[in-house]
């Protein structure tokens, strides 16, 4: 993410928001495993620079987060950048690995 000018956490944000645009941002910390003040800060940094927008709807306590047309203009290139990198770290390993692997995060993610 850094040729992008995005912090690692920045470009988890922006993936989640590549899947489901205009996620609330109590529903991206719990997709993200982040409690709203670590959110909120990631957040603002994100639309001070341009790549989110922060859209309050009817009830205020509500935050729908929106990408920006800098972010969408980004987005083939990010995910195939974060592919390729993920193709490259998972090429060390085996099969066995690789699944044993995966098995082990989606554990985790529970």
């Amino acid at each position: 993410m850094q040729p992008y000018g995005l912090t690692p956490m920045q470009g988890l944000v922006l993936h989640a928001l590549y899947e489901e645009e205009g996620l609330s941002a109590g529903e991206l910390g719990k997709r993200l495993g982040l409690d709203s003040a670590t959110l909120s800060g990631v957040l603002d940094r994100m639309a001070e620079s341009g790549w989110i927008l922060k859209n309050v709807k009817d009830d205020r306590r509500v935050l729908n987060i929106r990408l920006t047309d800098k972010a969408l203009s980004f987005r083939y290139k990010i995910t195939n950048d974060t592919e390729e990198l993920n193709q490259e770290i998972l090429s060390i390993f085996s099969m066995e690995e690789r699944l044993l692997l995966i098995r082990m995060l989606r554990d985790l993610r529970r």
